[in-house]
């Protein structure tokens, strides 16, 4: 099965299956792909707490340093295993039996969750954990109830008692090393990479795009001039 395949089919399941789930309310992420520290601070979130269930696998750990400013000694240094090249695709050791047996279904590729699901789903799915003793890693979700995931940055956030809302989580089974505020933020930037990664061009079409109307624009006037002068004597 070739890429393009497998983009879609990836696509009409995620598009299905979230009908099927009847999804909670998202809040705004307010993420910006134009914040490169952002961006960089969300990629050391991903691997450092998805990558071993989650990939990328549309996406090249070289290309990901030189969009992301990160000099390429350093990301093998600190984001990359020591025996992967760093041209490789951002795949995991995880194989679909495994997480499958672990999870109930294989962890899906995130490569194109934004682009499928939008910033605001994944921003409200990452603060959304909370405590629930019925579930099997003891958490649910209050956008994807019954989620099968365990809560990946539970020691950062801590736990939620309950389901946290517009305002947040209001009180904790247990405190994590972060702030609110800070945990906060995290997601955004996780988010925000996860964003970039749905597409990587998306700045530079947009840079693009403003070039292509101003000249659109300025052949509008020129085509216009010509249908006048071949009109004119036209009654």
């Amino acid at each position: 099965m070739n890429t393009m395949k497998r983009i879609i089919i990836i696509a009409m399941v995620a598009l299905v299956s979230g009908g099927a789930m009847g999804y909670g309310e998202v809040y705004p992420a307010n993420n910006d792909v134009r914040d490169t520290e952002s961006l960089q601070r969300g990629a050391q979130l991903y691997f450092e707490n998805c990558v071993g269930c989650h990939s990328l696998e549309y996406a090249r750990y070289n290309r990901v340093a030189r969009d992301l400013k990160i000099p390429e000694d350093l990301f093998e240094r600190y984001l990359l295993d020591a025996d992967r090249p760093i041209g490789d695709l951002m795949t995991n050791a995880l194989s679909p039996a495994l997480g499958s047996q672990f999870f109930g279904t294989e962890p899906p590729d995130l490569t194109l969750v934004a682009r499928v699901r939008g910033t605001d789903w994944i921003y409200t799915l990452l603060t959304g954990f909370y405590k629930d003793d019925s579930r099997p890693y003891g958490v649910n979700n209050a956008l994807y109830n019954n989620i099968g995931m365990p809560h990946a940055m539970v020691n950062q956030q801590g736990l939620c008692a309950e389901a946290p809302g517009a305002d947040g989580c209001q009180e904790f089974a247990f405190e994590g090393s972060m702030s609110p505020d800070e945990f906060d933020l995290a997601m955004v930037d996780l988010t925000n990479f996860l964003d970039y990664m749905g597409e990587p061009i998306q700045l530079e079409r947009q840079r693009i795009g403003w070039f292509v109307m101003a000249f659109l624009s300025v052949f509008l006037v020129f085509a216009w001039l010509l249908y006048r002068e071949l009109w004119k004597d036209v009654k």
